[in-house]
């Protein structure tokens, strides 16, 4: 389970969802909250999930692993014009790093069954984070470009 993700990289598990195409994943796990999956941690790591337990989110972070080339500039999945693959969350990046917010909702060992996930079946897990609102909400966020987009599906042929 865990391995190397790239060079000089170490996992730490592995996430399990219900997709294996691109094309199938939600664009953010936020919306898909009810998105199911399973966050498996490998056995070496596992006492580190102590007291994950009092966490109602926890923030993935993870390798695209399957992502493609990265373009600094692109058409997101939710518009129609180009922008800076920095002002996005588009997969296809520099350092491959990915990153959602999910809902814990049961501990099983080594197991986390997890909601609002966003990432294909057997992405490798580099790291678990608690989320914590008060460090990691920031109620007077601006969203750029995205302010003027409406929330939505992936639309087809973006992937």
């Amino acid at each position: 389970m865990s391995g190397r993700a790239a060079a000089g990289e170490r996992t730490v598990g592995v996430i399990r969802t219900p997709w294996t195409e691109v094309r199938e994943v939600p664009v953010q796990g936020a919306m898909a909250p009810d998105a199911e999956g399973v966050v498996e941690v490998a056995r070496q790591y596992a006492p580190g999930l102590k007291d994950i337990e009092g966490f109602s989110h926890l923030i993935l972070l993870y390798r695209f692993h399957r992502a493609g080339r990265a373009e600094l500039v692109r058409r997101p999945f939710l518009d129609d014009d180009e922008h800076g693959l920095f002002a996005m969350r588009h997969p296809a990046r520099p350092g491959g790093i990915g990153l959602t917010v999910v809902r814990l909702v049961a501990r099983e060992g080594a197991r986390l069954r997890v909601r609002g996930v966003d990432m294909l079946d057997g992405t490798p897990l580099l790291d678990i984070k608690p989320y914590v609102a008060r460090w990691d909400a920031f109620p007077d966020a601006r969203a750029g470009w995205l302010e003027q987009r409406p929330d939505g599906a992936k639309p087809g042929g973006r992937e």
